[in-house]
């Protein structure tokens, strides 16, 4: 019998602050999360890349697995 794939988390992600006054990077990273606006939440694989992104800004984001 083949093993059943299991399905990879996925996370939940809000921007819950402006990156307004933040520097650039910071800005970009949130826009290569897919965040848009304030309030808005984006669902994304729960990987070390993703991780590592949020890492950077925590401070403007709200994570929910």
């Amino acid at each position: 019998m083949a093993k059943k794939k299991s399905q990879p988390k996925v996370l939940q992600i809000t921007l819950v602050k402006s990156p307004i006054g933040y520097p650039m990077r910071q800005k970009n990273t949130v826009r290569a999360l897919g965040l848009r606006r304030i309030n808005h939440t984006v669902e994304q694989q729960d990987t070390a890349v993703i991780r590592g992104m949020i890492d950077k800004v925590s401070h403007l984001v709200r994570v929910e697995e």
